[in-house]
C-alpha cells in the first residue's frame, strides 16, 4: 500500500486531494459505527476503482466451513465469519445521464474528506469535471445514529457549476453481497422478500445456518437549496436489490440534495416476523425529526461520551489526534449495553480474523471500559464469558479434557471455538489466564466482589481444572511442565514451558483456591450451590495446589532472567534494529520457517507477564527483563507497543515510552504494519488508552486505593484524563510543572500519588 497522507488535527482525520491508491486505507480509517452496526467509509456513489465494500451488523455471523489441507481431530468444524451485510448506503448519481464515478472523471479539481471524531460524522466535498464536460460540486455527510441506533443518515448534495443540468439520484439497497474472505464462496445470505411502497424499500433476508433475520430498509427526501420538494420515485427491484429514482432539472448554482434514511432491524431485538414493521416505525421517527436535528442529537451524544472518555494532550497535535482516534473507534465498536456482544479485533472496519472475541477483550479492553463507562458495562464483558462457560467446557472436552475443565476459545462468536490454526487455537492457551485475570482486575477496580459468588467462581474453577490437566509431570525436572504451547509471541510455535503461560497457570490456580475459600466462608449459600454444580472436593483442590506449588519456570543463570521458553538461548541472536527496514514487517517478507528459527519476538511475551503481574517483581527485575527482551521485539502485533510503553514509563525511560506511545496510537493512522486497508486494530486501541493512563499517568489500584505515579514526555506541555472509579469521576491533570487531582461531587477522595496519601478535592 502507498503512504497515506492526512492532516494532523486534534479532532478530525482530514485528507485533501484524492489518491486512488490509498482509497481502501481511508475506507478503513474513516469507518463509522454505533455499537449495533457499522460500515467502512465506502463512497455512496458508484466507484469503479479499487475498493473494499463493507457493512456489518453486531452479533450477526455465519459458520463458514473450515478449510484445511490436513484435518486433525479437534479442529472446529466451522470458522465463524463476521458477515458483510446488505449495503444500504448506495446512491447512484447521474449528471445529464452520465454516472458520477471518481475513477472515470475527466478531472478532479478538489477533494476533501473528513472524519469528525468530536461529533461522530464522515463527510466528503469535491469538485469534478465529468467526461461529458459537466462541472459539479458534491458535498456529502453521513453518520450512524447513537440516538436511534438502528438507523443511519446520509445527506448528498450536487451543485451544477457551469450550466443547468439534469441530476438523477438513485438510492438503493443491495443484498447481493459476499465476503472477501469466504472459504468456499458459499452464499451466506438468503433473501426472503423485497418490497417497495412509494418512497420506502425493504429487503428481508436471513443468514443460512445461523438464521439471523434482518430487514434492510430505506426512505429518502429531496431538497433544492434546503427547501423540500416532492418528486415521485420510479421504483425498481430485481432478485437482490431495490432502488428508487428521482430526477430533477437543476439550475446552475443551486444545490440539489437527497437525505437518505436507512439501516437494519434485526431479530436480536425484534420478532423475526415483525422486522418490516419495526423498520417502518424507525423511519417514521427519524424522518419526522429530520437530518439536521438528528445530526444535533448525534453531536450531543458524542459530547456526553467525550465528557468521560476524552484524553487531552497539550502541545503535540499528532499525539492528541492519535489517542482521540483510538477512543473514538472503541466507542463506535462497543457501547456495553448488550452482554451478547463483544469487541471484535476489527470492529466494524473489516472482515479479517473472523469471530467477535479474542483474549484482547479481557487483557486490553476491560480496563478502558471500566474506567470510561460504568460498572455495568464492564460486568457485561465478564458476563459474556460466564454465559459461554458450558461451551468452554465442551471445547475442552473435544480435546480430551474431563471433569468440567474449561478452555475458552481463541476466537468465538457464540462460545464455540471457530479458529483452526493448530498452533494458535490449541496451543495459545494463555487466553484462559487472561479471562481469569480480568475477573480479578474487575473486582480490584470496582470493589464489586459479588461477581465471584454469582458467576466468576464457576469460571475460575473450570479454568483451574484445565490447567491442572494440561500440565505434565517431568521426572527429569521433578516439576510440572507445560508442553506444546504458543505464548503471546506467535513467532514461536509448539514450544515447551512458555514462561508467561506457566506463570498464568500457577496464578490462576492460586487465585481460584483463594476465592473458593472466601466464598465458602462468607457466601455459604452461593458456595453450596457452586459445590453442587461443580462437584469440587478437598482432594481435587489439594491436587491443584500440588501442581501450582511445583510449576517449572525456565530461567537463565547466565543472564539472570526468566526465559521466554525452553531453548530460547539456542537462538542465533540478532537485534531488531539490525534488520534491513526494507524487509519489515518480516511476516510479509520471510518464510514462516525462517521466522520461527529467528530470535525475533512478535509482541510482548515475558514482558506481558511483567505487565500483568507487575507487583510480583521488583523494579530491578522488570528493568532487567525489559532490557533483555525489548531489543528482540519487532512489534508486528498491534498489541505490543502499548505494553512496552507502559513498562518503559514505569522504568522512567520516558523518551522510549513516548516513541512506543506514538506507534500504538498511530498504528493505523500511519499504517505502521502496512495493512490498514484490511481494517483497523480496534482492540489494541484500548492498549493506547492504557499507555497514557497506566503508562504516563502511572494509574494502579493499591491497597484498595487509586494510585498514580505521573510521568510526562518532554514533547507535551500537559495532558489530562478522567476515570470513573467506583462511581466517582476523578480528574487527572498533569503538566511539566505540577500535578492536579480532583473529583466530581461533594466528597473528597483519598488517593496515592508517588506513594504518598493525597486528597483529591471535590469540585461541585
Amino acid at each position: 500500500m502507498n503512504q497515506i497522507n492526512h492532516i494532523a488535527n486534534e479532532w478530525s482525520i482530514i485528507e485533501n486531494g484524492f489518491n486512488p491508491k490509498t482509497q481502501e486505507a481511508f475506507e478503513s480509517i474513516c469507518s463509522l459505527g454505533n455499537g449495533v452496526m457499522g460500515q467502512r467509509a465506502n463512497f455512496e456513489e458508484d466507484y469503479s476503482g479499487q475498493s473494499f465494500q463493507g457493512s456489518y451488523i453486531a452479533g450477526v455471523y455465519y459458520p463458514d466451513k473450515t478449510k484445511v489441507g490436513w484435518w486433525k481431530n479437534g479442529y472446529p468444524e466451522y470458522f465463524a465469519k463476521v458477515l458483510n451485510a446488505p449495503n444500504w448506503i448506495g446512491i447512484r448519481v447521474f449528471i445529464n445521464g452520465l454516472a458520477l464515478d471518481l475513477n472515470t472523471c475527466r478531472e478532479i479539481l478538489s477533494f476533501r474528506r473528513e472524519l469528525n471524531m468530536k461529533e461522530g460524522w464522515f463527510s466528503r466535498e469535491f469538485t469534478v469535471i465529468l467526461q461529458n464536460d459537466c462541472k459539479i460540486k458534491v458535498a456529502t455527510k453521513r453518520f450512524l445514529s447513537l440516538s436511534h441506533n438502528e438507523a443511519g443518515m446520509i445527506s448528498y448534495a450536487v451543485t451544477p457549476l457551469d450550466k443547468d443540468m439534469t441530476v438523477t439520484y438513485e438510492p438503493y439497497l443491495d443484498a447481493g453481497i459476499s465476503n472477501q474472505d469466504s472459504n468456499w464462496d458459499d452464499q451466506f445470505w438468503q433473501i426472503t422478500q423485497i418490497t417497495q411502497n412509494n418512497k420506502q424499500s425493504f429487503i428481508t433476508s436471513h443468514t443460512l445456518k445461523t438464521e439471523f433475520h434482518v430487514c434492510t430498509y430505506m426512505e429518502s427526501r429531496l431538497f433544492i437549496d434546503q427547501q423540500e420538494i416532492e418528486i415521485k420515485p420510479k421504483n425498481r427491484k430485481d432478485n437482490t436489490s431495490a432502488s428508487s429514482t428521482y430526477t430533477q432539472q437543476v439550475r446552475e448554482g443551486l444545490e440539489f440534495s437527497i437525505h437518505k434514511f436507512a439501516g437494519y432491524t434485526v431479530d436480536l431485538y425484534h420478532d423475526k416476523n415483525d422486522l418490516i414493521h419495526a423498520a417502518k416505525e424507525t423511519l417514521t421517527q427519524v424522518i419526522e425529526i429530520g437530518f439536521t436535528k438528528l445530526l444535533s442529537l448525534q453531536k450531543n451524544a458524542w459530547k456526553e461520551i467525550w465528557k468521560s472518555a476524552d484524553i487531552t494532550i497539550d502541545g503535540d497535535v499528532k499525539a492528541q489526534q492519535g489517542i482521540r482516534f483510538n477512543i473514538f473507534q472503541l466507542n463506535q465498536t462497543y457501547s456495553g449495553a448488550d452482554s451478547r456482544l463483544n469487541i471484535g479485533p476489527k470492529g466494524f472496519t473489516g472482515e479479517k480474523y473472523g469471530g467477535s472475541t479474542y483474549w484482547d477483550t479481557e487483557a486490553y479492553c476491560l480496563p478502558f471500559y471500566m474506567a470510561t463507562k460504568n460498572q455495568t458495562v464492564a460486568r457485561n464483558l465478564l458476563t459474556y464469558r460466564y454465559n459461554h462457560l458450558q461451551k468452554a467446557i465442551e471445547n475442552a472436552k473435544n480435546l480430551g479434557f474431563t471433569n468440567g475443565a474449561a478452555l475458552y476459545p481463541m476466537v468465538t462468536m457464540n462460545g464455540e471455538e471457530c479458529h483452526n490454526e493448530w498452533e494458535i487455537t490449541f496451543e495459545e492457551i494463555h487466553r484462559n489466564g487472561a479471562i481469569a485475570f480480568a475477573i480479578k482486575n474487575y473486582i480490584r477496580y470496582t470493589g464489586d466482589y459479588s461477581y465471584i459468588p454469582e458467576k466468576g467462581l464457576e469460571v475460575l474453577i473450570g479454568i483451574a481444572r484445565y490447567w491442572h490437566q494440561r500440565v505434565s509431570f517431568s521426572k527429569d525436572k521433578n516439576q510440572y511442565v507445560m508442553l506444546g504451547v504458543t505464548g503471546p509471541n506467535e513467532y514461536e510455535n509448539n514450544i515447551n514451558n512458555n514462561w508467561y503461560t506457566n506463570y498464568l497457570a500457577q496464578w490462576c490456580i492460586y487465585y481460584t483456591l483463594e476465592n473458593i475459600q472466601t466464598v465458602k466462608e462468607k457466601y455459604t449459600e452461593a458456595y453450596n450451590k457452586i459445590q453442587k454444580i461443580t462437584g469440587i472436593t478437598t482432594q481435587e483442590l489439594n491436587n491443584w495446589k500440588k501442581v501450582a506449588d511445583n510449576m517449572y519456570f525456565p530461567f537463565s543463570q547466565q543472564y539472570g532472567i526468566y526465559l521466554q521458553q525452553d531453548g530460547f538461548l539456542d537462538k542465533e541472536f540478532m537485534y531488531a534494529d539490525e534488520l534491513d527496514p526494507d524487509i519489515r514487517p518480516i511476516n510479509q517478507h520471510w518464510s514462516w520457517d525462517k521466522i520461527l528459527r529467528s530470535p525475533f519476538i512478535k509482541q510482548a511475551d515475558v514482558l506481558q507477564g511483567f505487565y500483568v503481574f507487575e507487583d510480583h517483581f521488583s523494579l530491578e527485575e522488570i528493568k532487567k527483563h525489559f532490557d533483555f527482551y525489548e531489543p528482540f521485539t519487532v512489534h508486528e502485533s498491534s498489541l505490543s507497543p502499548c505494553i512496552h510503553s507502559i513498562l518503559a514509563a514505569k522504568l522512567n525511560q520516558i523518551e522510549q515510552a513516548y516513541q512506543f506511545y506514538l506507534r500504538t496510537s498511530r498504528l493505523d493512522l500511519d499504517d505502521y504494519n502496512k495493512e490498514v486497508h484490511e481494517g483497523l486494530h480496534i482492540t489494541s486501541m484500548a492498549g493506547t488508552w492504557m499507555s497514557i493512563v497506566e503508562g504516563f499517568g502511572g494509574m494502579r489500584i493499591k491497597n484498595n486505593q487509586l494510585s498514580f505515579e505521573p510521568r510526562i514526555p518532554k514533547e507535551w506541555k500537559g495532558y489530562s484524563f478522567k476515570i470513573n472509579f467506583r462511581n466517582q469521576i476523578v480528574h487527572v491533570n498533569i503538566t511539566q510543572e505540577n500535578n492536579q487531582f480532583t473529583v466530581d461531587g461533594t466528597q473528597d477522595l483519598t488517593i496515592l500519588v508517588n506513594g504518598k496519601q493525597t486528597i483529591a478535592k471535590a469540585i461541585h
